[in-house]
């Protein structure tokens, strides 16, 4: 089927094509792992995670790669502040990730490369950016020179007239242009590696670009992160491709919009985070999964209480529909993996930009459709198992889990004695059945 996605590079809606038949390579910018993920950052883990699982639903076979960025002066900062090596911070805070990750139902990737992992590949990269004239070492420092390529801001729309003039007078005036940026970097504080150009470790631009070489051996398909990475971190990227391999890494770039606090950016700089282990404490991975889709990945997500509780509402119709359908088939001796999903409006709607909010609209459609069955046809078999596969089929998609209740024998025989109670109007003795069947979420 055609899979329409908007393209940040050619700032327009293009039919995904992808170099590999069959597969689609996708990389993910993953966080600086010095400190707990706040729920910004997890918007991005979970978008490019629902385009991976949409992907294969329609047939492709997907490898979706998300980096750990273990090396970076806040990490050397906090190992210092707490007299530890950098890998007890790395190490704590990547267990920390991988364990949110699993609570808002992530997939596991298909590689979650760390940067200290791929050092030696690192340093060879910038040496042959050296070589190519692409990049200039000086005093033990090595930059990139933006002079060496064209069209420098094609991604961003940004224009290097309006960079000069816009540029801070640097502490480091040794670059040949302040536009100039670092490849590697002399230091003797912290972890550092020995290189042609003397101990130091690698610019951040440069680690994502080695990965991704490494790892996929070529173009990729998709290059995804949040908005805020467009420039410079996305822009520096397809420099440094340019020079190298000459071509822009991805044939698609996919930004996600912000996570607002109030009206504000989430961000740790601005000091308004939440944090997603916290987030998830308090409302539920599925909350927040949902409270992320909701919103079209390209729009920003308000994160409020008012949005959360709106959010949860959601969640329970949904839940309530579930297991009231799931009940129904079980009642009848039904299976619970039969039926014949109807999707098509769902599927459309993600084919068309991942536009989830769509999506979303066709799902409580079916919702609204089962509570109408269950109301009036309970009997109808096939038509509630039809609906209970659809839902089953678009959850999984947007990788919100729910737990379907198991129908005992016993908790069977309390459930049609409160129907019966309840058609006869003894209200007070199917009341104390319906708690029951309340604690097992039977209903």
């Amino acid at each position: 089927m055609e899979i329409k996605v908007f393209n940040s590079l050619s700032n327009q809606v293009e039919v995904l094509k992808p170099i590999r038949e069959n597969e689609v390579s996708i990389y993910c910018c993953g966080p600086t792992v010095y400190g707990d993920a706040h729920v910004g950052n997890i918007r991005p883990v979970i978008v490019f995670d629902t385009l991976r699982r949409f992907l294969e639903y329609v047939g492709y076979n997907v490898k979706l790669v998300s980096n750990f960025t273990d090396v970076d002066d806040k990490i050397i900062k906090r190992a210092v502040e707490e007299g530890v090596s950098e890998s007890v911070i790395t190490d704590r805070y990547i267990k920390a990730y991988k364990d949110v990750l699993s609570k808002i139902n992530v997939k596991e990737h298909f590689k979650n490369p760390r940067v200290t992992e791929y050092m030696g590949f690192i340093i060879s990269y910038i040496d042959d950016l050296v070589k190519a004239g692409a990049a200039y070492e000086i005093d033990g420092d090595v930059f990139f020179r933006i002079s060496s390529i064209s069209d420098y801001g094609e991604l961003s729309n940004v224009k290097i007239d309006d960079l000069v003039v816009g540029a801070r007078i640097e502490e480091n005036s040794k670059k040949e242009s302040p536009l100039d940026f670092c490849l590697w970097k002399k230091t003797d504080v912290g972890i550092q590696w020995d290189s042609p150009w003397g101990k130091g470790r690698p610019g951040w631009h440069t680690e994502c670009c080695v990965m991704i070489n490494s790892i996929f051996n070529g173009k990729i398909d998709i290059h995804g992160g949040g908005f805020d990475l467009k420039f410079p971190h996305h822009e520096n990227e397809i420099a440094q491709a340019k020079a190298h391999d000459h071509n822009k890494i991805a044939n698609v770039w996919m930004h996600n919009g912000f996570v607002n606090f109030g009206n504000e950016k989430m961000s740790k700089s601005l000091g308004n985070v939440v944090l997603a282990k916290d987030a998830i404490e308090k409302y539920g991975g599925n909350t927040m999964r949902l409270l992320i889709l909701e919103t079209h990945y390209r729009a920003p997500v308000s994160f409020t209480e008012e949005t959360i509780q709106s959010t949860k509402n959601e969640l329970d119709k949904i839940q309530k529909a579930y297991n009231q359908l799931a009940v129904a088939i079980q009642v009848h001796h039904g299976d619970l993996k039969s039926g014949t999903p109807e999707v098509a409006d769902f599927v459309s709607a993600m084919a068309d930009d991942l536009n989830t909010s769509n999506a979303l609209a066709a799902l409580f459609e079916k919702v609204k459709q089962a509570n109408v069955e269950m109301r009036k046809n309970p009997q109808n078999l096939q038509e509630i198992s039809n609906i209970f596969a659809s839902l089953n089929v678009m959850l999984d998609i947007l990788g919100i889990k729910l737990d379907a209740p198991i129908l005992t024998p016993e908790l069977e025989g309390i459930y049609k004695e409160y129907l019966r109670l309840k058609s006869e109007k003894k209200f007070e003795e199917s009341d104390k059945l319906r708690n029951v069947l309340i604690e097992n979420k039977i209903i």
